[in-house]
């Protein structure tokens, strides 16, 4: 399947200075785990390429304009105003800026797409997003509940947190 061709290989990525064989089955467990949970992630890790940090608002638009691009084909901008209960006067503001800081291009159309920098960012949200509601649903959180606090968690929580969250998640599920 085409998630399947996506997958990050992080197999080669650690080497191992330690005779502990659990350990080491642990984490490349983890490696897998995260291969599979982060498939539509880009393979920054192998181009070198890092993370950027942008303004949440901007997070949101891109995410945003993924999620339409998912559902709708397209993105448009009276879209993006309706998706997030902003104005059209707002919308173009913020396509404006991310326009010029090279996160998307707009056609004649006003037809937008997400640049390689903005498809980065958008799916690194969507994908922190979508893991945090599965993982406060899990805790038992009402689905309506955990999905606006995933909203407002996904832009704070650092790397070193939502990787534990997801080894977290990974122990969880072996318990099963």
């Amino acid at each position: 399947t085409d998630s399947e061709n996506n997958k990050l290989d992080f197999s080669n990525t650690i080497e191992f200075n330690t005779s502990n064989s659990f350990c080491q089955y642990a984490f490349r467990g983890f490696l897998e785990f995260l291969s599979e949970i982060w498939y539509a992630i880009p393979n920054s890790l192998e181009s070198g390429v890092r993370l950027m940090k942008i303004q949440k608002s901007s997070e949101d638009y891109l995410e945003t304009m993924l999620i339409l691009k998912e559902t709708l084909g397209y993105i448009r901008s009276i879209d993006i105003a309706r998706h997030l209960g902003v104005t059209k006067p707002s919308v173009s503001y913020a396509t404006k800026n991310l326009r010029e800081n090279g996160y998307i291009s707009m056609d004649k159309e006003g037809l937008i797409t997400l640049t390689e920098k903005g498809a980065e960012i958008a799916e690194r949200m969507y994908h922190r997003h979508k893991t945090l509601t599965e993982f406060l649903i899990r805790l038992g959180v009402d689905p309506a509940v955990a999905e606006e606090d995933a909203c407002k968690i996904e832009h704070d929580l650092s790397e070193e947190s939502f990787a534990a969250i997801c080894r977290h998640a990974l122990a969880e599920k072996a318990e099963q």
